[in-house]
């Protein structure tokens, strides 16, 4: 088995790379929930001001529920309170991926302006958060030591992933 370096080539510790994991895996989580939720907005039709409600309570419901679960977790493996640190990386994790759906509300305004429908924003929204996968996945892998067609088929992979939740909303949905 091999030891993981305490220390990388870029010089972040093995604790900085581990919060860095965690924050790109909740990226991608809420990506991911945020795409299913838009994908099923997109059968009911509503006005943009019911889709932005309806993405945000629930993102925000489901940021809260990782939180908590963090904290719980945190504090089972540790046998001990959080210290402010572990508190804030906790917060950072888990509300920092709000960031990863700026531009779906973005588009949703739009459509409240007038600008385009709202099932064209929900639609621009599914595409920009599949770029946004592919994006976090480029984050996630720029640093470390691919080949560039080891770097693509990661990127592709992930985008596919994001292409095949919406395959699969799809059939759900009919």
């Amino acid at each position: 088995m091999t030891d993981i370096p305490d220390v990388s080539a870029d010089g972040s510790t093995l604790h900085e790379r581990e919060e860095r994991a965690a924050h790109l895996k909740e990226r991608i989580y809420v990506t991911f929930a945020a795409l299913a939720i838009i994908m099923g907005m997109l059968d009911h039709h509503l006005e943009p001001g019911q889709a932005m409600r309806t993405l945000g309570v629930t993102i925000l419901g489901l940021l809260v529920a990782v939180f908590v679960a963090d904290v719980i977790s945190l504090v089972v493996v540790h046998e001990r309170p959080l210290t402010r640190r572990e508190w804030r990386v906790a917060l950072r994790t888990s509300f920092g991926a709000v960031g990863s759906l700026a531009l779906p509300f973005v588009f949703l305004g739009l459509a409240a302006l007038g600008v385009w429908s709202t099932d064209a924003a929900l639609r621009a929204s599914e595409i920009a958060l599949i770029a946004a996968l592919a994006g976090i996945g480029w984050i996630a892998i720029r640093k470390l030591q691919l080949r560039w067609w080891q770097r693509l088929f990661a990127i592709t992979a992930e985008a596919a992933v994001g292409a095949a939740v919406v395959g699969l909303q799809v059939l759900a949905h009919g």
